[in-house]
């Protein structure tokens, strides 16, 4: 009750003048005194509450002071994450630029146009500008015209490319004669034929490893030698070989013998020999001077 009534009394004496006074223990004397009121004292209370609200929102804005306290995010831990914000928006730049890029050379790859596209940063977004055409230069339609028409550095006839590449190649003649039989692969002549002189030395076109050395009814004696760069050259018909299965063989190695009339398949006279290149047949007159 009296607490309450104590709260009634401060309502209605809210502005009444009450005085204030300091006095001395021993002989009760009164040193100091002022007059205040209820409304000044709750005045007075809200005005330190508001400066001191001030003063600790200065200093934790202004001074690194939050972070000594631990586990709280200080200025530090806000700077690394603005760092790492800008690092992000940067990785997405470079990652829409290699989009792009990756874009453009399978629009080359598949003969197209490549087109522009502008990546931009606005805010903190991103976008990919209305892509444009780019105009050929004179150097891009030469390059296009000689991987697309008929230069040594087209890509419409890979057998021409292969034929470019062996024909810079020494290949020696297997053997010297006149070539009675063409390159024919339509008719299952996957070599040439040639009329030799009799006892004549066959030899190995390029060095290589023999992966095969054997005789038989319809081709006579038969060797077959591997070559670098995935080129096999084969012999047939000759009368005697000389090299076995797993031999090395230098380029210009005599191989065997071819004789006419003595091949072993009934008296046909002609000593084959075949080029093969990636496993596919290829006419030898390109490659050798018979």
């Amino acid at each position: 009750m009296k607490s309450e009534r104590n709260f009634v009394y401060f309502l209605r004496n809210l502005r009444e003048k009450h005085r204030l006074s300091l006095r001395n223990q021993h002989n009760d004397s009164e040193v100091w005194y002022m007059y205040i009121s209820p409304a000044n004292v709750l005045t007075g209370f809200v005005a330190l509450v508001l400066v001191l609200f001030i003063i600790i929102l200065t200093t934790v804005a202004y001074t690194p002071i939050l972070d000594l306290i631990p586990g709280y995010p200080g200025n530090k831990s806000r700077e690394m994450l603005i760092a790492n914000i800008v690092r992000i928006d940067s990785l997405e730049r470079e990652l829409a630029q290699m989009q792009v890029y990756s874009d453009n050379i399978a629009l080359i790859m598949e003969g197209k146009t490549p087109v522009v596209r502008d990546v931009r940063q606005a805010g903190d977004s991103m976008r990919v500008s209305r892509p444009e055409t780019v105009v050929p230069s004179r150097e891009d339609s030469i390059l296009r015209a000689e991987l697309e028409g008929g230069g040594i550095y087209q890509l419409s006839d890979p057998t021409r490319v292969v034929r470019t590449v062996r024909t810079g190649l020494e290949l020696m003649t297997p053997v010297r004669g006149v070539v009675a039989e063409h390159f024919n692969p339509k008719e299952n002549r996957f070599g040439v034929g040639i009329a030799t002189a009799a006892s004549q030395q066959v030899m190995a076109v390029e060095d290589g490893t023999v992966v095969l050395s054997t005789w038989s009814p319809d081709d006579g004696f038969v060797v077959q030698i591997q070559h670098p760069g995935n080129l096999l050259s084969v012999y047939k018909h000759a009368t005697r070989v000389l090299p076995a299965t797993g031999a090395r063989v230098k380029s210009g190695e005599v191989i065997g013998f071819t004789g006419e009339g003595l091949s072993g398949d009934a008296g046909k006279g002609l000593f084959e020999f075949e080029l093969w290149h990636n496993g596919t047949p290829v006419d030898p007159e390109g490659y050798v001077v018979f």
